[in-house]
């Protein structure tokens, strides 16, 4: 029997779009250097050269015109995915998507949809400049009519990327960047997607939750294991849906553990974070034993690589936060 190949996420990405293209004629796409260059990263590489450049075309750098392009295509029966190079361009694309992929099944009483992905990497912890390292994530997620998935394995961006293709309204699919090649797993280009709207528990616990999304699960996995070393035992969900939220799975770990830590590499304000946090006093006040707590990135841009490790959320971060809540009187 031959051994399966472990693939990292960004491999994941590439392997998604080639099954996504093969299954469907509609599946077009169009960014920055995707083309002959395959992608800043490569994410996009070989797909010019297997579906020609009808279907995978090469842009000038216009996010705006990506984004209205895009629009269009969808609106007329194709699946276009979209790549921004790094989320922090993306505000130019704003207009298109927040005005207009968004509110198109609204706008047309269901006539139209637009089944379009806005495929962009994410975060911080690459030794870039702040445009390359944002995590803006909360701005999509305030829009309605917009999904917005955040994979952290190669497993969970095979499948929720194909999920993604498959929707006929649009996704904001965010690709945290430090996570590309980091842990890479065995995954079976077998086509199956993955639930949109819903949590991954990625360890079972009865002390207290965890709940990160995107790069920051790779940090809450390695407080969890320390954790558990001291004889904590610790739930880890990974959220990966941000919007709409699987509240119920949320809920339901909390009220069984009565503590929730939440982690996210975004900026602390009007973030994801707060939006979890009041859910669940809504809904599970009097199951919680301890307040809930944050630990997210402070309310500054990125900073440049060398106070980058300052910026991102760390294990010693997550520890601490664990502690205050577990000790809380």
């Amino acid at each position: 029997m031959t051994e399966q190949k472990k693939i990292t996420l960004l491999e994941a990405v590439n392997l998604a779009l080639h099954r996504a293209m093969v299954e469907d004629d509609n599946v077009v796409m169009l960014g920055e250097d995707i083309g002959v260059n395959g992608g800043v990263f490569r994410a996009t590489q070989g797909l010019r050269e297997r579906f020609g450049f009808k279907r995978v075309l090469d842009t000038p750098l216009a996010e705006a015109m990506i984004a209205g392009v895009s629009v269009g295509m969808a609106a007329q029966g194709l699946k276009p995915v979209m790549e921004i190079q790094f989320l922090g361009f993306i505000y130019a694309a704003m207009e298109h998507l927040v005005s207009h992929a968004s509110r198109l099944r609204n706008r047309t009483r269901g006539r139209l949809s637009c089944p379009l992905v806005v495929r962009s990497p994410m975060g911080a912890g690459i030794r870039a400049p702040e445009h390359h390292s944002e995590s803006t994530e909360a701005l999509f997620a305030h829009i309605p009519g917009l999904r917005v998935l955040v994979p952290s394995s190669p497993a969970r961006a095979y499948g929720l990327l194909l999920a993604a293709i498959d929707d006929p309204d649009p996704v904001i699919f965010l690709e945290p960047t430090r996570l590309y090649r980091m842990n890479p797993q065995v995954v079976v280009d077998d086509g199956q997607r993955l639930p949109l709207d819903s949590c991954f528990t990625l360890r079972e616990g009865q002390d207290i939750t965890l709940i990160s999304w995107g790069g920051s699960v790779h940090e809450t996995l390695q407080a969890a294991a320390q954790l558990e070393q001291r004889g904590v035992s610790v739930e880890v969900i990974d959220v990966a849906c941000l919007k709409p939220l699987d509240l119920d799975t949320l809920e339901a770990s909390v009220r069984k553990t009565g503590r929730a830590v939440i982690i996210h590499e975004a900026p602390r304000s009007c973030g994801i974070g707060a939006e979890i946090a009041a859910s669940l006093y809504e809904r599970a006040l009097l199951d919680l034993q301890a307040p809930i707590v944050r630990v997210t990135a402070p309310d500054i841009p990125p900073p440049l690589y060398r106070l980058e490790q300052l910026y991102i959320p760390a294990v010693e971060d997550i520890l601490e936060a664990c502690d205050s809540t577990l000790n809380y009187a």
